[in-house]
């Protein structure tokens, strides 16, 4: 598979929290190639502020390998992380971070503050913004839409 193919797998987890009622993110943790964990966006579903797509695939890979450090994997994510999250990927040393959609109220990593750029940290990580941008955007704009248009009439989800 490509990067473009773990992308889309990340845009079907997004779906998956759409579809759930919640902000549609979605990411996959892919190692030597092979899925090995995603996570969809849950923290209305769950009541807890850190079940963000990123973080729930974090730590369904580290439980599957054993090990909270995932330095041969890769995340694919569609929305750019926060910086909990950022926080999280460079704790979990991954290899490489690649996304979709930027986000410019609580991106972390270019949007608003980049953490992944600053050389004092003992592990980088390479980044890769706005692949299928395009699809990633549309699914989180057409969310958003569906959200005002519900609160404009009354029924605030």
């Amino acid at each position: 598979m490509d990067d473009a193919a773990f992308m889309t797998l990340a845009l079907a987890q997004a779906r998956v929290a759409m579809a759930a009622g919640e902000v549609p993110v979605g990411a996959v943790v892919v190692r030597h190639g092979q899925v090995i964990a995603c996570g969809s966006n849950a923290p209305i579903a769950t009541h807890d502020p850190t079940a963000h797509a990123e973080i729930q695939a974090l730590r369904a890979a580290a439980q599957l390998i054993g090990n909270y450090r995932l330095l041969d994997c890769e995340l694919f994510v569609t929305l750019e992380p926060c910086a909990m999250c950022v926080g999280a990927i460079l704790q979990a040393r991954l290899k490489r971070v690649v996304f979709g959609a930027s986000d410019p109220k609580t991106g972390a990593a270019g949007s608003v503050i980049d953490l992944f750029v600053n050389p004092r940290l003992n592990h980088q990580t390479r980044l890769q913004g706005g692949l299928l941008e395009t699809e990633c955007s549309a699914l989180l704009q057409t969310f958003f839409q569906e959200r005002r248009q519900l609160a404009r009439a009354g029924n605030n989800p």
